[in-house]
């Protein structure tokens, strides 16, 4: 079956969400950018993007059929696309931090992130992920003990559009709750989140928003609401530089 998008492969952009937004035209199923790198990469509110020795950098732009009012769901649907693309192509096992981080197995460290962002009636879905860093910064890390050369990023990438695009072209009730929650490791913790709040997570609701017990009462937390969302034992004080946006 041929791609319903267009995919453009680059070797350095600026950023791979302009670009694929500037791309976009009238491609009627969307288009895939890919860069080896992006010098002003950004992640989630404007923070910085470093490059990994090698990674994946890939945004995909598309005129979203849902709602408008559920479209702060694709965050969390890019991130499952995410964790099926990875395990289908790589072979590993990667989890999910709400609402936009992919993180190892084990949910420590970070191995890059989901940027979602729309004007009008454009989205674009924008993936970062680290394939092999073998110094990165504390609390950073790459999915693979050794370098698996070019080919591998674009492959995830490619992986990654193929099922993301189904599930925002499908029922946006049936996103992927269910899916959700058993690869999201902040269910269960203590966290804080900015601005002001602390709590416990204990689910996911069908609308994508986090759903905290608070000595308050229960909250629900929207993604992009909140700017940073961590587990209570983690200063402030200890953020470290990032291979994608910090949550």
């Amino acid at each position: 079956m041929d791609t319903p998008y267009a995919t453009i492969a680059l070797d350095t952009v600026d950023s791979t969400q302009d670009e694929a937004r500037a791309r976009l035209g009238d491609h009627p199923g969307g288009v895939l950018v890919t860069a080896a790198a992006q010098t002003r990469g950004r992640g989630r509110r404007g923070h910085g993007w470093i490059n990994a020795p090698r990674g994946v950098a890939a945004s995909l732009a598309f005129r979203p059929e849902w709602p408008t009012a559920a479209w702060p769901r694709m965050t969390l649907v890019a991130g499952l696309a995410a964790v099926t693309a990875v395990s289908e192509v790589a072979g590993t096992t990667v989890s999910l931090k709400w609402p936009n981080d992919i993180l190892d197995a084990s949910g420590g460290a970070k191995l890059g992130g989901i940027l979602a962002e729309s004007s009008g009636t454009v989205a674009v879905a924008g993936l970062g992920l680290n394939l092999y860093w073998p110094d990165p910064p504390a609390g950073i890390g790459g999915m693979l003990g050794t370098d698996p050369g070019p080919e591998l990023a674009g492959e995830i990438a490619a992986r990654w559009a193929d099922r993301l695009i189904p599930r925002v072209t499908g029922d946006p009730e049936a996103w992927g709750a269910d899916e959700y929650r058993r690869w999201c490791v902040t269910l269960g913790s203590e966290i804080t989140w900015e601005p002001g709040g602390a709590g416990r997570a204990v689910d996911i609701d069908e609308g994508g928003r986090l759903v905290v017990e608070t000595t308050a009462g229960v909250v629900r937390l929207v993604a992009g609401e909140v700017r940073q969302v961590r587990p209570a034992t983690v200063a402030l004080g200890n953020r470290a530089a990032h291979g994608g946006d910090e949550t």
